[in-house]
């Protein structure tokens, strides 16, 4: 079996040769601290300065001042949340969706368990906010920071995040979007949309595992979570991984010059996937809005299936796919992203997530319809329900 064919990119994408090739002389050559003054340390900072402009204008923020680099986007939704309350003077309540991914929840059931108050927004069968609800807490909420995502990991449903975040704003609440299933995927422009705090990780995008951001509009209140040095503006305390740092600058670089070819051929890729599969496996249905949803997402449930045997036996052809977040995988729990989204019992254990990336090809999608059918057919009569 040759090189496996790819459809996980929601989970981790390759680091692009570019990518690699920008971060290779600060191992080696320009591998000075950047806090140091002499001339090894002023030419590492001026890197981590020019990847920091980088990342601001992929996001469209006007100071790149405004951007701090962590080390993933589970660490700057954590310092998103625990940060903005701990800096707080008055008690805050916070307000969610319901399917956030683990990175935001896991943190938020932590603070509700230690009595702050946590109040969780429905979906639409659809995958999509409700926002009439989310109105309506926010007038019934005091001092509330909402963080809601702006792209689902599992189904790639878009919120309209310009809409929500004015809501908040209005309500007087502090806004914390996790940005890290959008960024680099589709356009983000903090100029018009009015978010105070943005996720970004860069594993999603092209660049390492290792490296995030966490984008704090100025004013914005936020206390550390690590004390020590003073980089990062005081806020984030540690010696700066400026190789990751540097990848991370030059995928931002490469989604911004690349962003409408990637989407276009995506898009493309993905809908001729989804109706190749629909017309050849029988009881499959899409989980979502097909209209709001990141290009490269697709998600497909298989009625009276089980989604882990689907992906494990499309891994032995060697197709690489999965059945929702990577940082759940091994639960035996249905997705909690489906169960919000009242999706059939029939269909609820039976979801495969096809997330495509810049480098899949349409031999690539001609595998899978050549394969699937086949695992479908045979899935189907080892199931006493879904036997035809």
């Amino acid at each position: 079996m040759g090189e496996p064919i790819y459809f996980d990119n929601n989970a981790t994408t390759p680091v692009a040769p570019e990518v690699i090739e920008a971060m290779a002389p600060y191992f080696s050559e320009h591998w000075g601290n950047p806090s140091s003054m002499h001339r090894l340390g002023s030419k590492a900072k001026r890197a981590v300065d020019q990847a920091r402009r980088s990342v601001a204008a992929l996001i469209g923020a006007e100071d790149p001042n405004e951007i701090i680099f962590t080390s993933c986007g589970t660490e700057s939704n954590n310092l998103a949340l625990k940060g903005n309350l701990s800096a707080q003077s008055r008690p805050v309540s916070f307000i969610t969706s319901a399917v956030e991914h683990s990175a935001v929840l896991e943190p938020l059931m932590a603070l509700n368990s230690e009595g702050i108050e946590l109040h969780k927004i429905p979906v639409d069968p659809y995958g999509t906010l409700q926002q009439d609800v989310l109105a309506e807490q926010l007038k019934n909420t005091d001092t509330a920071l909402a963080s809601i995502m702006w792209a689902n990991n599992e189904t790639g449903v878009v919120f309209p995040m310009a809409e929500i975040a004015e809501k908040v704003k209005e309500a007087g609440g502090i806004m914390h979007t996790d940005a890290v299933q959008a960024a680099g995927k589709i356009a983000i422009d903090v100029k018009t949309v009015p978010v105070d705090l943005l996720s970004i990780s860069g594993h999603k995008l092209y660049a390492p595992k290792g490296i995030g951001a966490l984008y704090s509009r100025r004013g914005t209140r936020l206390g550390a979570l690590q004390k020590g040095g003073h980089q990062e503006r005081g806020r984030r305390a540690g010696t700066e991984n400026v190789p990751y740092i540097v990848g991370l600058g030059k995928a931002c670089e490469l989604a911004m010059q690349q962003m409408e070819k990637d989407t276009n051929h995506e898009r493309k890729l993905r809908d001729r996937l989804e109706a190749g599969i629909l017309a050849t496996c029988k009881g499959a249905r899409i989980n979502g809005d097909t209209l709001h949803r990141l290009p490269n997402t697709s998600n497909i449930s298989f009625e009276y299936l089980e989604g882990e045997a689907i992906m494990l036996m499309l891994d032995d052809a060697g197709i690489c796919t999965s059945t929702g977040s990577a940082c759940e995988s091994g639960s035996l729990e249905p997705s909690h992203v489906l169960r919000a989204m009242d999706v059939p019992r029939a269909f609820l254990q039976g979801s495969i997530r096809f997330s495509l990336g810049r480098y899949n090809t349409e031999a690539d999608v001609d595998a899978v319809l050549e394969k699937l059918p086949l695992i479908i057919k045979r899935l189907r009569e080892l199931s006493p329900l879904a036997a035809d």
